[in-house]
């Protein structure tokens, strides 16, 4: 057995990709702070129970547990980080003003990889918004991700939303479902079955249509929405989705849940080209105080590692600069953005540094 194994869903970070990975976090929680939102750096594990009853069930199932030797209690690492900083804003910030705005950046494990996501542990950031899940915090979560992604230098970003609530809201309104299973239809309408969907509720296939490109789905939802029942939710949709038209794509599936189980009435995932699967996902929710009441609140996670295997973040950037050279003159470089990497004897190369460009004659040249 070679002890350079690693368990399976872990892996090493190596230059480039670390070094690309602490550049996009770093540009992540910078635009975040231009937003006013401030870092908040909570623990890697938890008392089980305490994180397992802010995770909500299905998250709660992702948690790695074991027994900790000094307290004799089981933790748990954490998942996922916001359920984290929900419990910061509740408890060590719960006399802090409303909306509080907080940022993170940090590792979650998982207890099993997923299908497409064989990563059991991954980097996480992002931002949380808590006491409003409003139009306008809505509209300043997607905005914030958006520009934060832009500053990590992501293109092609696209922003697919959903209405997690939407088929509660429904089916407990104009559309009863009599003795049809609300999760059951919630799979068929996911699976996009529209020969299951009329098998136990009929009235509910045109939600199937409902989904593609923002504003066609957009209308198709209003023109189904014939008694009203979703109409604050619908021009609310149509604000949030305003907030950021003309610069990433914009889609809609009404009734995708996968991932959005504890979100209320908005999620939202984050794509963008060469990435593979999502990039991030958001959306309102609550967080659950000491006295059991609730407190809404809005944010959005970026998946670091994601973003950087599709090529969201600068390539290697390196000047060479031989042995002899100035000492000011490297440094009035640096001061320019170049990483420079100095000689330290006569058969040093730029080659051998894995430098992308090489110093000669006080000017730089590409290799």
């Amino acid at each position: 057995m070679t002890h350079a194994l690693l368990p399976s869903g872990f892996h090493d970070r190596l230059p480039p990709v670390a070094d690309a990975a602490a550049r996009l976090e770093a540009r992540v929680l910078e635009a975040a702070h231009a937003h006013g939102y401030e870092r908040v750096d909570p623990p890697l594990a938890e008392f089980e129970a305490a994180l397992a009853h802010r995770l909500k069930a299905t998250r709660a199932q992702d948690a790695v547990r074991f027994v900790d030797p000094v307290s004799q209690r089981t933790l748990a690492i954490r998942p996922d980080i916001t359920a984290q900083v929900g419990r910061i804003a509740a408890t060590r910030m719960g006399h802090h003003p409303r909306p509080v705005r907080l940022s993170y950046a940090g590792s979650v494990l998982r207890l099993r990889a997923g299908q497409l996501s064989p990563e059991r542990e991954r980097r996480q950031a992002g931002c949380e918004l808590i006491g409003l899940d409003t139009v306008a915090a809505a509209r300043e979560i997607v905005t914030v991700a958006v520009e934060a992604l832009e500053a990590a230098g992501v293109t092609g970003i696209s922003v697919d939303f959903t209405l997690p609530d939407l088929l509660g809201v429904l089916s407990a309104g104009p559309f009863p479902l009599g003795e049809a299973s609300l999760d059951d239809l919630a799979d068929r309408l996911d699976a996009k079955d529209a020969g299951g969907v009329a098998a136990i509720a009929p009235a509910y296939l045109p939600l199937i249509e409902a989904a593609g490109p923002f504003d066609a789905a957009h209308d198709r939802l209003c023109a189904f929405d014939a008694g009203g029942a979703l109409t604050s939710r619908l021009d609310g949709l149509w604000k949030v989705a305003d907030a950021v038209r003309g610069r990433v794509v914009l889609t809609l599936d009404p009734t995708e849940r996968h991932g959005f189980e504890y979100q209320t009435w908005l999620g939202f995932s984050l794509f963008a080209d060469g990435a593979r699967g999502e990039i991030g996902r958001g959306g309102s929710y609550t967080i659950v105080h000491e006295d059991g009441s609730e407190e809404a609140a809005i944010g959005f996670s970026l998946y670091t590692d994601a973003i950087v295997a599709g090529g969201g973040e600068d390539a290697r950037r390196r000047l060479f600069v031989p042995l002899g050279t100035d000492p000011a003159l490297a440094a009035r470089l640096r001061g320019e953005g170049w990483v420079t990497v100095a000689a330290l004897d006569a058969g040093d190369t730029p080659e051998a540094q894995l430098c992308t460009h090489v110093l000669i004659d006080d000017g730089v040249r590409p290799l």
